[in-house]
């Protein structure tokens, strides 16, 4: 079958196979390696801003013969079997609809993202590590609510205090954010590349063009 055929060849080239040496190179300023595909929800929104929602160009290709997305754009450059030619897809939509968690994971990543990279108490981000506002040792836990983004000198600073006995003030109360603030947040960290096919399904927090 041809679909099978060009999944195989697509897995093949995923993992390093001397078939991956059989797909033409027809656009010469882009490897195949850098060609992911941006990944958006079936309502057209990317499933995630921070991290982006990327996809292997593998991945995408096998997702486009398994009929769980649809292609919305592609780059110039294309993959070949001896029975097809197609090029490799810029950005997919999910065709089922993926809802996300209302609340992210309670990692050090999502904390520092809900804190924007910055100490709470001073604003540098250097050295980023995480207090705990009310210190455990006066029964303070763990959570979102009681921890908050610090930079070293901070942390140390503060000790074993609460920002009022150590006269530090917090810029924002440590909350447990929905996973949408998150994303708002992840917003205003834009990658360094950004392909132009996904510039139209990506609204990042940067200043417009008059």
């Amino acid at each position: 079958m041809l679909h099978s055929e060009l999944i195989d060849r697509a897995e093949h080239a995923r993992y390093g196979s001397s078939d991956a040496a059989r797909f033409a190179r027809g656009d010469a300023t882009r490897n195949l390696g850098s060609c992911h595909a941006l990944v958006l929800n079936a309502d057209y929104t990317p499933l995630s801003y921070y991290p982006l929602s990327l996809w292997p160009w593998q991945t995408a290709i096998k997702a486009v013969f398994l009929e769980r997305v649809d292609i919305v754009a592609s780059y110039e450059r294309e993959v070949h079997s001896p029975s097809l030619d197609m090029k490799i897809p810029s950005v997919i939509a999910l065709r089922q609809f993926v809802r996300p968690s209302e609340y992210p994971a309670f990692t050090r990543f999502n904390l520092f993202l809900r804190d924007k990279f910055v100490c709470q108490y001073c604003g540098s981000p250097d050295q980023l590590t995480f207090d705990h506002v009310v210190p455990r040792r006066l029964g303070g836990r763990t959570s979102w609510e009681n921890v908050a983004t610090a930079c070293a000198p901070c942390n140390m600073r503060k000790g074993g205090r609460t920002p009022r006995q150590a006269h530090m003030r917090l810029f924002n109360d440590p909350i447990r954010p929905t996973t949408w603030q998150l994303q708002e947040s992840g917003r205003a960290f834009p990658p360094g590349y950004l392909h132009e096919s996904w510039r139209d399904w990506l609204y990042w927090d940067v200043e417009l063009e008059s």
